[in-house]
């Protein structure tokens, strides 16, 4: 998966300084500096965190909820048959999962690097290298469609990529994605103590960007508040029908970037938006 939290610093800190700002980036150059982001560091992503994600696990974020557990694409039960876009798929450990509930999953990834993983896994899920704002599929071709952490964190133009999901799903679609939580926003991106006092405003929507010595984005995260969310969602074309907030489980010890368990136990880390395609009237 394309996912946000498995970038160390998204937030920045004083060691990469000099490369972090807090300045626009519109939707060219946030999707260049994306593909160009998985591309390089899509090796150490799956070396690094292969062993968490799986080959054939769907897990939402780095709290580890598993869609086996939450169902919030429907009951597994239903899945068979069904036609599945997973946007943001990374080496499609989602849609493997999916498939072997009997799913005919597709697995869409910018980066050309994290679907070479996905061939190197192996498995039978069709493969496209392709934009979230511009998917290349007909109309009303899926009946679901899902990210973790794919693709949504880090486009300009969120309500774009919500409307091309919803015109390639069918009436009653159902369409869910994970973000990090937009309050973890406000707070440094440490694990320890230094991670619990707000440090910038929650209100901030200037993208993070990491760029080069010529000031090219080599990296590039939008910030959109909860009621920013909800929003796109709506302009996008949806009806939100739940939002979770998975809790810090007392399994999991795990402690990277900004994520660990006294931070989960004590704020949310992930947002879980769930949400079914309006159809005009």
């Amino acid at each position: 998966m394309n996912q946000e939290y498995e970038h160390e610093d998204p937030h920045g800190t004083a060691e990469d300084a000099a490369a972090a700002t807090r300045r626009d980036a519109g939707e060219a150059e946030s999707s260049r500096a994306s593909r160009g982001w998985w591309d390089r560091n899509a090796d150490e992503y799956q070396t690094e965190h292969g062993a968490f994600l799986g080959d054939d696990r769907f897990v939402w974020g780095p709290e580890g909820l598993d869609e086996a557990e939450a169902g919030l694409l429907g009951p597994a039960a239903s899945l068979k048959g069904r036609d599945v876009l997973e946007i943001g798929a990374g080496a499609a450990q989602c849609s493997r999962w999916l498939a072997a509930q009997g799913a005919r999953p597709v697995a869409l990834d910018l980066s050309h690097r994290q679907l070479q993983h996905a061939l190197r896994i192996g498995g039978e899920v069709p493969l496209v290298e392709a934009d979230a704002g511009a998917l290349p599929f007909r109309d009303g071709s899926f009946d679901l469609a899902c990210s973790a952490y794919g693709a949504v964190p880090f486009v300009a133009d969120p309500v774009r990529v919500f409307r091309e999901v919803r015109r390639v799903l069918r009436p009653g679609g159902r369409w869910v994605f994970s973000v990090t939580h937009p309050i973890r926003w406000a707070f440094p991106d440490e694990p320890g103590p230094e991670g619990l006092s707000v440090a910038a405003s929650y209100f901030d929507r200037t993208p993070y960007v990491e760029q080069d010595e010529e000031g090219r984005a080599v990296y590039v995260e939008h910030h959109r508040t909860l009621g920013d969310r909800v929003r796109d969602v709506v302009a996008g074309g949806f009806r939100l029908v739940d939002l979770v907030e998975p809790e810090w489980p007392s399994w999991n010890s795990q402690e990277w970037g900004g994520w660990s368990p006294l931070r989960g136990n004590l704020i949310p880390g992930t947002a879980i938006f769930v949400c079914e395609r309006l159809d005009e009237e």
